[in-house]
Parts: C-alpha cells; structure tokens; sequence
C-alpha cells in the first residue's frame, strides 16, 4: 500500500465532530464562492452546511473553530 492509497483511504474515514457527517475536501477557490477565506482550503459536511479549515497541512476539526456556510 504506498502513502497515496493511505491518505485517500484515511480522508475517507474523516467525519464532522458536530453531526457525523462525512466530510469532503474543498478547494480554497471553491470555499471562496461559498463566502469561506481559507487560503489552504478545507473540508465540507456532506450537506455543505458546515466548513473546517485546513492549517499548515493539517484539517483542523474542532467542533468550537467550524465555519458554518452562508453566515
């Protein structure tokens, strides 16, 4: 299994701490057109109702720092 399949595999397995929803990876462009400034991007509830920044490589999951989308 080389490092590729592992993170795919890994980033699979994230949820958000708030409802359990699966999370998915977003773009900083893509943030930006839903009102988000995360220069290196983030991950979005399967719903799009929430967003978690991503900080020196690192998605930063905690419940108290989540950007709700639309706010």
């Amino acid at each position: 299994m080389d490092d590729v399949t592992l993170r795919d595999e890994t980033l699979r397995l994230l949820r958000c701490p708030v409802t359990q929803q699966p999370l998915q990876r977003a773009s900083a462009s893509e943030l930006e057109k839903l009102g988000i400034d995360f220069p290196e991007g983030g991950f979005l509830t399967e719903d799009r109702s929430l967003a978690f920044r991503i900080e020196n490589g690192m998605p930063i999951l905690k419940p108290d720092e989540v950007t709700r989308v639309g706010e």
